[in-house]
C-alpha cells in the first residue's frame, strides 16, 4: 500500500489600501513513498506548459573508495551512450524529437539525472531517465572512449583556480576520508576504473530507497506516482537505509582535520586563498545561522559596478586598502559536517599578511559586536538570493530533489523565509562562539603566496582581535 502525505504550504494574505484583502497559498509540495522505497515528489505550476524531471540519488564520490575514486561521474557519462533497447543515437534522437533538454551532474553526496520536457512528453522523459538507470550497457569500447573525454575535462577543470583550490581545501579538512576526495577522481583511477567496478557502484548504490523522481511545474502528482511504479517499481532497495539519511555510510564519519596546503607558484599572476572552519550540516539547527553569518562577511569584487557601495565591512577595509582583487565568504553544507569560510583572490602580494588578519578580525567580530542592522542587511540579502533562485520548475526540482534525498523533508519558500527571519544577533554571535572562535581551519592556497603567514600564525588570529 501507498504512503502518500501532503505537506501543508502557508498562506499569505496581502493587503494593500483601496484593494479588496485576498489570499495566495503557494505550491504545495506533494510526496509518495513506493512499497519499495522511492520517493515520488511532484509541486505542479497550474500555468506552466513545461515539466522538469528527475532522479536524484543519494550517491557521489562520497559513496566510493580510494581504489575506484571517479566512478559515480564516469558512470554520469556512461550513461548517455546507449541502453538494452537505444542506441546513443537514438537516445539522442528521441530527446532532441521531443524538443527536450537531458542533463545530469554528479556531487559529493548525490548524483542527479534530470529532464525538461513539454507537458505532453512527461510520460517518454520519466521512461527514458528509467532506462538510462536500469539498462545502460556500460559497453566495454563506450568505457575507453570516455577516459579519454574524462581525462580532457580534468585538465580543463585544472585550469580553474577556484575548482583546484577548493578540492584542495576538502582534501586536508577531510583527509584520508571520502568527502575529502575529487569528483572526477585522480588519474590513474580514470584510467583503470573497469566494468565490473561500475556494474559494481550501481548494484550498490542506485537502490529504490536513495533515490527521489521529482517532477515540477506541468506535472499531475497522481499520475506521476503511476510512472514511477509502472518504471521504478521493481528497482531493488538496500538495507535499512532511508531517503534522507544521507550518503554517511557505516565507517564513513566526517572527522574535520585542522591544515593546509600551499602550492607556491610564482609565475601565476595572482594569489588565491581559501580559509574555512567546519561548518554546518544541511540538518543543523545552526543552518541559517551559518548562512546570515556568511552573508554578513559578505562578498566582493572590484568589477562590480556596486563594488564600493556594500553594506559588507571587510569589503569596505579590503577595497580601502587595495587588499585583494575579490573575496567570497561560503557556508558549504553535507549530511553531517560542512565547511564555513572565504575565498580570497588578490594580486597585492606584498599585504597576503594584512589581507588574511583583517578577514579573520572580522570573522572574530562576529561572536562579539555584529549589529542588529548588519543582520537585517544579512537576512534580507540571504531571503532574495534563496528565494529567487527558485525561479521555473527546473530550479524548483533541484530544491525538492536535494532536500528530500539529504535530510528527508522539504522546507518551502515560506518556511525558509520565516527561519531566516527568525535569526537574531544572538544566533550569529552563538554561531560565531560555537564555529569560529578559536577553533582550527583548514587552509588552501596556491599562487605567488610567499608573503602568505604560517598556519600557525593565523591559527593565533583566531584568538585575536575579537573587537
Amino acid at each position: 500500500m501507498l504512503r502518500s502525505f501532503t505537506r501543508a504550504v502557508a498562506r499569505q494574505s496581502v493587503r494593500a489600501r483601496g484593494m479588496q484583502t485576498f489570499t495566495y497559498e503557494s505550491p504545495k509540495t506533494l510526496t509518495t513513498t513506493l512499497p519499495n522505497g522511492l520517493t515520488v515528489a511532484s509541486e505542479a505550476q497550474p500555468s506552466a506548459q513545461t515539466a522538469t524531471v528527475g532522479v536524484w540519488i543519494d550517491a557521489g564520490s562520497r559513496a566510493e573508495h580510494e581504489y575506484n575514486n571517479g566512478t559515480a561521474h564516469f558512470l554520469e557519462h556512461l550513461s548517455f551512450k546507449g541502453t538494452k533497447s537505444r542506441t546513443q543515437q537514438q537516445l539522442e534522437l528521441e530527446i532532441e524529437n521531443m524538443g527536450g533538454h537531458l542533463n545530469a551532474y554528479t556531487s559529493r553526496e548525490n548524483t542527479v539525472f534530470y529532464a525538461k520536457a513539454l507537458k505532453q512528453d512527461v510520460p517518454k522523459t520519466v521512461e527514458l531517465i528509467s532506462d538510462i538507470l536500469q539498462n545502460s550497457k556500460l559497453e566495454a569500447s563506450a568505457i575507453e572512449r570516455e577516459r579519454d573525454v574524462i581525462l580532457r575535462e580534468a585538465e580543463e577543470v585544472d585550469k580553474q583556480y577556484e575548482e583546484v583550490l577548493f578540492d584542495h581545501l576538502h582534501s586536508v579538512a577531510f583527509q584520508g576520508q571520502p568527502l575529502g576526495r575529487t569528483i572526477l577522481g585522480p588519474k590513474e583511477n580514470i584510467l583503470d576504473i573497469s566494468q565490473v567496478e561500475l556494474k559494481d557502484y550501481i548494484t550498490r548504490n542506485y537502490l529504490a530507497n536513495r533515490m527521489v523522481l521529482v517532477g515540477t511545474g506541468a506535472i499531475e502528482h497522481q499520475e506521476l506516482v503511476k510512472l514511477a511504479e509502472q518504471h521504478f517499481g521493481k528497482l531493488p532497495s538496500g538495507p535499512n537505509v532511508e531517503v534522507g539519511a544521507g550518503s554517511v555510510r557505516p565507517g564513513d564519519v566526517s572527522s574535520f582535520v585542522g591544515s593546509e596546503v600551499r602550492i607556491r607558484d610564482d609565475t601565476l599572476p595572482q594569489a588565491h586563498i581559501a580559509l574555512a572552519v567546519e561548518g554546518v550540516s544541511w540538518s543543523s539547527p545552526d543552518y541559517y545561522a551559518a548562512l546570515v553569518s556568511q552573508a554578513i562577511v559578505g562578498s566582493w569584487d572590484r568589477m562590480s559596478s556596486v563594488a564600493n557601495n556594500q553594506g559588507s565591512k571587510l569589503a569596505s577595509i579590503v577595497a580601502q586598502n587595495h587588499l585583494a582583487n575579490s573575496f567570497m565568504s561560503f557556508s558549504t553544507s553535507y549530511s553531517d559536517t560542512g565547511l564555513w569560510g572565504i575565498y580570497l583572490v588578490s594580486e597585492n602580494v606584498d599585504n597576503l599578511d594584512d589581507l588574511v588578519h583583517f578577514t579573520l578580525k572580522q570573522w572574530n567580530r562576529l561572536s562579539v559586536s555584529v549589529t542588529d542592522a548588519e543582520v537585517e542587511r544579512a537576512k534580507s540579502q540571504l531571503k532574495a538570493s534563496l528565494l529567487l533562485s527558485l525561479d521555473g520548475s527546473t530550479a524548483t526540482a533541484e530544491d525538492i530533489g536535494r532536500q528530500l534525498v539529504t535530510t528527508g523533508r522539504r522546507q518551502s519558500p515560506e518556511e525558509v523565509e520565516r527561519a531566516i527571519n527568525a535569526i537574531t544577533v544572538k544566533d550569529v554571535k552563538k554561531f560565531a562562539d560555537q564555529y569560529i572562535w578559536d577553533r582550527d581551519l583548514a587552509i588552501a592556497a596556491m599562487g605567488p603566496i610567499g608573503e602568505l603567514p604560517d598556519y600557525l600564525r593565523i591559527r593565533n588570529d583566531m584568538t585575536m582581535n575579537r573587537w
